[in-house]
């Protein structure tokens, strides 16, 4: 027995424990502590485990440990990004955990600071490991979710049941609140928790959940309630949290976001979006929703620095005009246009007013957007517009200046040859608003500009320009200037037929455009300012509608077949012996009988049938279905009824934003085949659309090239070349580069496109490059044949050979119907250079902040525009303006060139179509002799530098390309030397 007790230790007492000693027991159970490198019974090693462990009321050992494990960076999960396993991780926290470890890890002393800053506390070393955990959108979804259940419960029981309970555990989950937002960083670092550890399609829909806690003021509300819950439990008010109060709550905001933008990279183009959106957000719940009428956000901009107030500045013009004046661009012959949506569009000039009032350099900024190359909101509708001037007009100096500059910009001869054809629609739009405005105002003062040198010369230069719409706006805004100022007989009147249309109608109605600012109330109500939507003027002169795609099919009859026939017929087949039953059904084939679809969808018969099965991403056979059929049903439906018009927008951006989730056969083609045929269904609207959404909109760059591909196959197939590029988007028709060049060095085909990053590149570069190659080869043929005549000797000795009426008639093409030539400048080539002109003056050339420059995609931009000039053909009317804009635009990517053959190819092919459909070489060399020269010098550079012969395939490419870019030149130079010597002398 004497083996089995072992003394663990000896404790020696006094004489007055010792008195004690005979009434304890004998035995002591004296527990073991454990030694520094023993390792605790249990520690969680998957997050199912730790949800385990959190459930079942772990130790503060146990909680340590399995805080320090969820907070570690793991590939597989992640507590801060949403999944259901998080969430219960984090409703384990904030209902188990948070009551009862809360006192221990937080200890306040004394009532602290209640700014959100950082408070002096007794903490715990690992209350930052509890607080990582929640600080994340789930996390605060959590604790606000607790605080309604408590204060539903507190409301109910006030101090009968479990009152000072309820009390207590509101406290601790405010606190807890607290803790996790206080700090000036916590929006940048739940933005980079966000964007680093949720998937690219979670990460958008996270950060729009953050902003709607944040910045609606759902937090504050939230935290207000459960404040004055505390406060009639306790029968006393105490001191106010900063999250429950409005004014700290602001500060906070202020100074997070102030952080977050000063340490924001400036190549962060997702952390710079982030902060637009924001926008949109701090003005709903800081002006609209607020009482203040604003304060709240001036201080927010006033806390800002000037750099900074502009962008938020210019953000929240971006934003009004998105989210309250979302009318279309019309030019509707009718001089009281404007008058349907004036109330929305003066409560837009209150806010506008809102943002700059008090502040002298932001309303200069104003006048800076209105005015500057690149400003005036292109591409938005005139309403913005419209609101800013209203705006700015309240001050007679201000309103006078913007006339005067936008006078001056209108007729300077730089502007008008170099600026893309968009931009100058709009600045004349706001030269003619601006003008009606001074004229009521003070009609002597716009009569003395009227006498001025800058506008006589405004007139003249336009009316000397070679661009037919740069005229057109000149003898717009003269005529309709005039007939402010003039009267009788001494008005301006061209007696031109472009003065007769709808659109110029509409121009010189501009000036009678009367808005005033209003107050907010009709932003509050949430009405836009939605109008008709109405074809635009430049676009109807031919009202004769496109013909139908060849595979249109027209409805003859629908014959119903009755019951009673059925039965009759079932009567007289009495005697028919039936088929037997087979042995087996294809369908039950698989031995798992919970896998067999019985209920597989039928094809979509209309439209909205469509919209409902692209939706439906967790449904492989609907989706299926519906890529296979949008195309054929989009172009059956285009001519009958209004399904295609009235849902095209939404077609487009399904269909554009589509993932191949089931690795669908044929899914590029088939989801292309769709687009372009929303595209042909209305090409005017639709290709302005496609536009704006290659620069605007947040896609890949597989989703913005397979945008291009859309629009240059759509456009080739208005112009009736669309049976000679039918296979060119076919996946079997991909060019020999893009297979493996060394089958025994790649990975199983499956396997291969799986983990193949330039799968979807290819199948969206194949049909635009070889059309590209096409089109060189026709080019180049023609000029080597030449070259190779002139190099046989004399003309005189040649054979020639005649051929008969017959073969020469058979061999002549056909003329076909080019539909593409009405609406190509407005509907395709001016919506994309016009916005990529406003993209290089925003984000620069950088391809880490502009990802239009990437090589990849810049070359298949460039390829595009020479694809839709060289289908509109060289009797296109706007083709004097879209050789000038696209001629600028090439000689400005030349220093993109340099280290990449992709790009200086693209560049060359452009150079080259446009040389090759401008057919009037001498009025090519009489607008562009400049140009013309200019790049002549380069391509002679080029094509010294590139090595031909043994080089490689692109270089030879490049060196072919610049070869015939040189020879049209020279073709011109030689012919035309006499009208090229002013400008040579001088280059």
């Amino acid at each position: 027995m004497e083996g089995l007790l072992t003394p663990v230790s000896t404790i020696y007492k006094s004489q007055d424990q010792g008195k004690d000693l005979q009434e304890e027991d004998a035995l002591v159970e004296v527990r073991k502590s454990p030694e520094p490198t023993e390792k605790p019974s249990f520690q969680a090693n998957t997050p199912a485990e730790a949800l385990e462990v959190l459930k079942n009321e772990p130790d503060y050992d146990a909680l340590i440990l399995t805080l320090k494990y969820l907070v570690q960076p793991d590939v597989d999960f992640d507590i801060t990004s949403p999944s259901p396993l998080a969430s219960q991780l984090v409703n384990a926290l904030v209902s188990g955990i948070l009551p009862n470890y809360w006192s221990v890890l937080y200890v306040p002393e004394g009532k602290g600071s209640k700014t959100g800053k950082k408070k002096k506390l007794n903490r715990s070393p690992h209350l930052e490991l509890f607080l990582r955990c929640l600080r994340s959108v789930t996390g605060l979804n959590a604790l606000l979710l607790a605080l309604k259940r408590y204060i539903q419960l507190g409301k109910a029981s006030k101090q009968e049941i479990g009152g000072s309970n309820i009390q207590s555990t509101l406290t601790i989950i405010l606190q807890a609140l607290e803790s996790v937002l206080e700090g000036d960083e916590t929006v940048r670092k739940i933005w980079v928790i966000i964007w680093n550890s949720n998937s690219s399609s979670q990460k958008k829909v996270v950060w729009n959940d953050f902003l709607s806690l944040v910045g609606s003021g759902k937090i504050l509300g939230i935290a207000a309630e459960a404040e004055d819950v505390v406060n009639d439990l306790n029968k006393s008010v105490g001191g106010m949290s900063w999250i429950a109060d409005g004014a700290l709550f602001s500060a906070w905001l202020t100074s997070n976001i102030r952080c977050w933008i000063e340490d924001l990279p400036l190549d962060s183009e997702n952390g710079w979006k982030c902060c637009r959106t924001i926008v949109h957000e701090l003005l709903n719940s800081l002006v609209l929703d607020s009482e203040d009428e604003g304060g709240r956000f001036t201080r927010l901009l006033n806390n800002l620095s000037i750099f900074e107030q502009r962008n938020v500045l210019y953000a929240a013009l971006q934003d009004i005009s998105k989210h309250h004046l979302s009318s279309p661009i019309t030019t509707e012959d009718d001089t009281s246009w404007w008058n349907p949506d004036s109330k929305i569009v003066s409560g837009a000039s209150g806010l506008v007013k809102l943002l700059v009032t008090g502040d002298e350099s932001r309303r200069n900024q104003l006048i800076a957007w209105l005015t500057n190359s690149s400003g005036a909101g292109m591409g938005e509708g005139v309403a913005i517009r419209r609101a800013v001037i209203a705006c700015i007009a309240e001050d007679k100096s201000d309103i006078e200046a913007v006339l005067d500059k936008s006078i001056q910009q209108f007729g300077d001869q730089l502007y008008i040859r170099h600026t893309s054809s968009m931009q100058q629609d709009v600045h004349a739009q706001v030269l003619l608003l601006a003008a009606g405005y001074v004229h009521r105002k003070a009609p002597v003062r716009l009569a003395m500009m009227m006498k001025s040198g800058a506008h006589l010369n405004a007139v003249s230069n336009r009316l000397a320009a070679s661009s037919p719409r740069a005229r057109f706006l000149g003898m717009a805004v003269g005529e309709a200037l005039s007939n402010l100022v003039d009267k009788g007989e001494s008005k301006m009147d061209f007696k031109v037929d472009e003065m007769s249309t709808s659109e110029a109608n509409w121009y010189k109605s501009l000036v009678n455009v009367a808005d005033t600012v209003g107050s907010l109330d009709s932003l509050r109500s949430g009405e836009i300012s939605h109008r008709p939507k109405k074809e635009s003027a430049r676009a109807s002169k031919a009202k004769k509608k496109p013909e139908p795609p060849a595979d249109y099919s027209k409805i003859i009859s629908i014959e119903e077949i009755t019951d009673d026939e059925e039965e009759e017929e079932a009567s007289d087949d009495d005697d028919l012996v039936p088929y037997s039953k087979p042995e087996s059904d294809p369908d039950d084939s698989d031995e798992d009988p919970t896998n067999i679809t019985r209920d597989k969808p039928t094809a979509p018969v209309y439209i909205r049938d469509l919209i409902t099965y692209l939706r439906d991403i967790d449904n492989y056979d609907r989706q299926k279905l519906a890529l296979s059929t949008a195309a054929p049903l989009i172009r059956r439906k285009a001519n009958f009824g209004t399904e295609v018009s009235s849902h095209a927008e939404e077609l487009a951006t399904l269909l554009v934003g589509l993932q191949d989730k089931y690795d669908i056969e044929d899914f590029q083609e088939m989801r292309l085949q769709g687009m372009i045929a929303v595209l042909i269904a209305l090409p005017l609207k639709m290709g302005q659309w496609y536009s704006k959404t290659f620069f605007d909109g947040d896609y890949s760059i597989s989703q913005r090239s397979s945008v291009l591909t859309t629009l240059g196959l759509g456009a080739r197939e208005l112009a009736g070349f669309g049976k000679e590029d039918a296979a060119l988007t076919a996946s079997k028709s991909l060019p020999a580069a893009t297979q493996p060049s060394f089958p025994s060095k790649t990975l199983d085909s499956k396997m291969h496109a799986i983990y193949s990053s330039s799968k979807h590149k290819a199948i969206n570069r194949s049909a635009v490059n070889s059309l590209s190659a096409q089109l060189t080869n026709t080019m180049i043929t023609p000029l080597a044949a030449s070259l190779a005549d002139k190099a046989t000797g004399p003309q005189i000795l040649k054979t020639r050979t005649f051929s008969s009426r017959m073969a020469v008639e058979t061999a002549r093409k056909k003329p076909i119907t080019n539909s593409l030539a009405k609406v190509v400048a407005d509907g395709f080539f001016f919506p994309l250079t016009g916005r990529f002109f406003v993209h290089l003056k925003a984000y620069g050339s950088s391809s880490h902040k502009n990802i239009t420059f990437d090589p990849f995609l810049l070359a298949l931009f460039l390829k595009t525009l020479a694809l839709l000039m060289h289908a509109s053909g060289p009797n296109t009317l706007s083709l004097t303006q879209m050789t000038s804009e696209f001629w600028d635009l090439l000689l400005s990517l030349r220093a993109q060139t340099t280290g990449e053959v992709g790009v200086l190819e693209a560049v060359l092919f452009a150079m080259l179509t446009l040389l090759e459909v401008n057919e009037d070489k001498r009025g090519l060399v009489e607008a562009h002799g400049r140009q013309l020269l200019e790049t002549q010098e380069w391509v002679e550079g080029v094509f010294g530098r590139v090595s031909g012969g043994g080089g490689a395939e692109e270089e030879n490419k490049v060196r072919v390309l610049a070869a015939g870019v040189l020879v049209r030149i020279r073709e011109c130079v030689e012919k035309y030397q006499a009208l090229l010597s002013g400008d040579l002398a001088s280059f």
